[in-house]
């Protein structure tokens, strides 16, 4: 028992030794527990990056006028080896698979291209996907030209062929953004906006 206190005092002086630190440095602190975890916490936040996509072309823009995705990206890598890459996406064709890109250019003829995931869209057209990989640092490498490349735009695809037809009409064209090799056109990208 007397272990058990002493234990408890210690964690207590260092408590109020974190609160003293703090309210020296000019944080919010009154002396309440909660103030102190909201303190500490705020000096803990995790850095992000947030880019909105929008449809690539006017055609989709027409068919998919309420469609965007809110891509938001918790820049961990130096503190856990890797960034956390979340896609919320909204107003796009329900029921349907969708491909994501991290790319050198958001536009055609997009450059290089890093296919890192995929995302569902519900009923609703809603869907999300979140993925563990390196961001703010991500990079194509050509070892025979010795040329490396910064990808910091991102870009959507729909990840059938055939699953932009009733936009696009039959005759769309059949790009490579999938893993079999056979996808639909981009869908939305970042514009001109890039991650860091």
């Amino acid at each position: 028992m007397k272990a058990r206190t002493a234990v408890l005092a210690t964690t207590a002086a260092a408590v109020l030794a974190v609160g003293a630190v703090l309210a020296g440095t000019g944080s919010p602190l009154t002396g309440h527990g909660t103030d102190t975890a909201l303190a500490l916490s705020a000096q803990r936040s995790t850095p992000k990056a947030q880019l909105t996509l929008k449809p690539s072309t006017p055609k989709l823009q027409a068919c998919f006028p309420k469609a965007e995705a809110k891509v938001t990206v918790d820049l961990t890598t130096a503190t856990k080896g890797f960034d956390t890459f979340t896609v919320r996406a909204k107003g796009l064709r329900p029921r349907t698979d969708f491909t994501v890109f991290l790319l050198e250019q958001s536009g055609s003829p997009f450059g290089a291209a890093e296919y890192f995931g995929d995302f569902t869209t519900n009923a609703k057209g809603e869907g999300v996907g979140q993925f563990r990989l390196i961001v703010e640092e991500a990079f194509a490498f050509n070892n025979v030209t010795q040329q490396r490349t910064d990808l910091n735009a991102v870009g959507v695809w729909f990840a059938d062929e055939k699953d932009d037809d009733d936009c696009l009409g039959a005759g769309s064209p059949v790009t490579g953004f999938d893993g079999d090799g056979k996808a639909g056109v981009q869908m939305l990208n970042s514009g001109t906006a890039l991650l860091p």
